[in-house]
Formats: structure tokens, C-alpha cells, sequence
């Protein structure tokens, strides 16, 4: 909340702005709230509205918001000479997902220097692209943008400025820009535990369950949803209907990786016709993986549910996937994360079809994109009255601390009842 309200002061200034005018308050708050959270919606045109302080002070809320307020203070810490106590430890094992203290410190450098390091890539990457493009000054700030904006799942472009295109739509016949930004949100969305795991893989010829099962269940999406979208939009006289196969390829891979917290588009997502617009809001619903800096339920949670269906319809007690159980506190913890995120994504779809007069798809695409921290739109957001624009503030900021964490600090002081009551068997199904 203070890197929030910290970053829409600074937005607000005359000096953020191309005109030089103060950007009203509201959208100066909904621009920092969608950086921070790294989702991507925005009410106005990065390109066309920010100066390039602006635009900076964007990219600034978009890396914090990717690194995390915690991991940004211990880094700060720790140039400064400070000794990480107990609780801080305790607090960046929780934001880790790890299951003790040992090693958290550490943890905190190696995944900053994966970021750098990526990033570094991605920006290095991209220049080849748009310096010939834009020239080398602007070419290369476009590739630093789009890679940190890409990798922290940000979603913020830049191309408004010069195109009368939305998003990276310029680039759709692009195999190296695609693939680039591509691949930037998929090692951004399956998290740095699993980053860590492939590098140590050569020595220790071992992964963890979780990093099993993250990569299975991201193969998944991605290959179902690249099929999917080839399939619906093949003939879309408005997308993909006259690509040839290569390029409906790449176009169908972009589109089933961006809505899993990444924000861009090479297609005009107003262009699609319903079914695809459906399917990708399934997609954002589950999001990227845990410990990652993406949204949405993750793919981790999706797998649990799965498998405990999976177990029941077998008639079998443990859920179990690669020789491994599962905790029933999981199963229970990734039903409360999906049917949480659920309730929010309804509340938010009735609200938004009530103050924006909108249909019910428009709204729902809103909403799980808010929710989920995505950030692709089908024309909605930049139309949004006050009211609206609160209400995805608000989910914004409750997609990216996540429903549990949500509940737990309202309910903090709440103590279980010290007795337990008789058990009774209701029919369910």
C-alpha cells in the first residue's frame, strides 16, 4: 500500500506527463495499483500520457512489485550492514513458500540475481529488434521496458506512442520478439524455486514435487491452450484467418503464454470472437505458479484439485502424484484458494456489469484479468467510470496479496473454538 500511494503521488506530478498537466488522482492511483501488482491495466495510454520520468517511475513499481516489497528490503538491509533477525527470516519464508529458515538469506540473493540476469538477456535480446526499429537510444529503452516489464509479468507497453496498435500487435509476424517476450513470461510465471531447481539439476539429478508438477501442468496449458486458440480463431477474418501456418503458430503460442499473468498481445483481444475470449479467461483464472511473481489461483493449485478428483472418482483416499502424497491440508488449501478467488472474480463481474452497463463476458474478461494480475483487456478498462476504476483497484490489490493472505489478515486475531463437534455425514452429488 505505501509503494502504492508513493508511486500515484509521483505519477501525479506535471512532470510525469507528456503535457505537463497533472494526471487526475484516480488514474494516477489506478497506474501505480497495476504496477505495483504487476497486472497491466491501465485507464490511460502509457506511451501517449507519461514523460519518461513517468515511464520510469512505472518501471520502478513494476520491478518492485515483481521482486516483493520483503525481498526489496533485505536486499537494502543487507547493503546497508543490517543483521536479518528472526521475524524478517520468518516473513521471507512465508513469502518464499519454503519450509524452514535455513538458507532464506541466500535465497533472497540468488533470486535477485536471477532477475538481473535475466533481464539483462531479455534487454539485450529484444535491442536486436527494436534498435533497427526505433533507432538506438529509443530502440534500446523499448528493450529495457518490455524486459522488465515482461519478466515481472508487468504487462506496460510502450508502442501507443508512434503505433495505432495495442500492445506488441506490430510484432505479430515477429518470431523473435514473440519468442523473446515469450519466454520471459514463462521463466517470470513458473517461479524462482523452479528456476533454482533446473540450474542445480546437473548436480543433483533430482526436482522436487512441486517443480513436477509446475512443469508438467505449465506444458499442459500452454500446449491446450495453443491448440485451442489455433483452432477457434483459424478462421477469424479479423486475427488469424489470413496467416499462414507459421504464423498462426506463433500467434496462437503468444496468446496461450500472455494470459497466464503476461499481459501482452499480438492480437486485438476486441477482434476475438467469444469462445477464444472465454478460454482466456480460463487461463488467467489459474495464472502463473507459486513463489512466481504472476497471479491467479497457479498451476500448483489446479494440479491438487485435479488429482483429488481424480482420487475420488478412483475410489481411493491419497492423493498422489509422482509417487508422492499430498497433504489433505493442500487439497483443503487449494480448494479455499479457488473457491476464494472464485467468490471475488463474481462479486467483481456483477459489480462492473452494474456500474459500466456492460455484458456479462466484457465484464467477467475485466475482472478475471484484474484478479488474476494480467492485464489484458478487451477495450473496457480505459472506459471505466470512478466507481469502476475503485473496483479494480481493489482486485487488483486483492489478486496480488491473494485471497488467503486477504483473509488471514482480516481474521488474524480470530482463535479456533478449544472443542471439536460430533460428526455428521450429509449427502453431497
Amino acid at each position: 500500500m505505501v509503494a502504492i500511494l508513493a508511486g500515484s503521488l509521483l505519477l501525479s506530478l506535471p512532470v510525469a506527463t507528456e503535457s505537463g498537466q497533472p494526471l487526475p488522482w484516480i488514474d494516477a492511483l489506478f497506474t501505480a495499483t497495476s504496477a505495483v501488482c504487476v497486472t497491466g491495466l491501465v485507464v490511460v495510454d502509457t506511451a501517449q500520457t507519461f514523460s519518461t520520468f513517468g515511464e520510469m517511475v512505472i518501471l520502478l513499481l513494476i520491478q518492485t512489485g515483481g521482486l516483493g516489497i520483503m525481498t526489496l528490503t533485505t536486499l537494502f538491509a543487507m547493503i546497508l550492514g543490517r543483521k536479518i533477525g528472526v521475524q524478517e527470516r520468518l516473513v521471507l519464508r512465508e513469502a518464499f513458500n519454503q519450509l524452514d529458515l535455513q538458507g532464506v538469506v541466500n535465497l533472497v540473493l540468488k533470486v535477485f540475481l536471477i532477475t538481473l540476469i535475466v533481464e539483462g538477456a531479455g534487454f539485450v535480446a529484444l535491442s536486436f529488434c527494436f534498435v533497427p526499429d526505433w533507432g538506438i537510444k529509443k530502440g534500446l529503452y523499448y528493450a529495457l521496458f518490455h524486459a522488465v516489464s515482461a519478466f515481472n509479468q508487468g504487462g506496460f507497453d510502450l508502442f501507443g506512442e508512434t503505433r495505432a496498435f495495442a500492445g506488441l500487435t506490430a510484432y505479430v509476424h515477429d518470431p523473435w520478439v514473440n519468442l523473446i517476450v515469450g519466454f520471459l513470461v514463462i521463466l517470470g510465471g513458473i517461479g524462482f524455486i523452479v528456476i533454482l531447481e533446473l540450474i542445480h539439476y546437473p548436480k543433483t539429478k533430482r526436482l522436487s514435487l512441486h517443480t513436477k508438477l509446475v512443469l508438467t501442468m505449465t506444458g499442459l496449458l500452454l500446449g491446450i491452450g495453443m491448440l485451442v486458440i489455433l483452432f477457434t480463431e483459424w478462421n477469424n477474418p479479423q486475427t488469424m484467418q489470413s496467416f499462414s501456418l507459421k504464423e498462426k503458430l506463433l500467434a496462437s503460442f503468444f496468446h496461450a503464454v500472455t494470459p497466464r499473468s503476461g499481459g501482452f498481445q499480438t492480437l486485438e483481444l476486441s477482434h476475438m470472437y467469444p469462445a477464444t475470449l472465454f478460454f482466456t479467461i480460463l487461463l488467467m483464472f489459474v495464472g502463473a505458479s507459486p513463489s512466481s511473481i504472476g497471479g491467479g489461483i497457479k498451476t500448483t493449485t489446479l494440479a491438487v484439485i485435479l488429482l483429488a478428483v481424480w482420487t475420488m472418482m478412483r475410489g481411493r483416499q491419497d492423493v498422489v502424484a509422482y509417487r508422492r502424497r499430498i497433504p489433505t491440508s493442500h487439497v483443503y488449501k487449494a480448494l479455499t484458494i479457488t473457491v476464494a478467488s472464485l467468490t471475488l472474480v463474481i462479486i467483481v463481474t456483477m459489480l462492473l456489469a452494474i456500474t459500466e452497463q456492460t455484458d456479462i463476458l466484457s465484464a467477467l474478461f475485466e475482472a478475471v484479468s484484474a484478479v488474476g494480475t494480467v492485464g489484458l483487456s478487451t477495450g473496457l478498462t480505459p472506459h471505466l467510470s470512478e466507481v469502476g476504476k475503485v473496483i479494480l483497484i481493489f482486485s487488483m490489490f486483492a489478486g496480488r496479496l491473494g485471497p488467503i493472505t486477504l483473509a488471514l489478515a482480516i481474521a488474524r486475531d480470530i482463535d479456533p473454538p478449544p472443542y471439536r463437534y460430533p460428526e455428521e455425514r450429509p449427502l453431497i452429488g
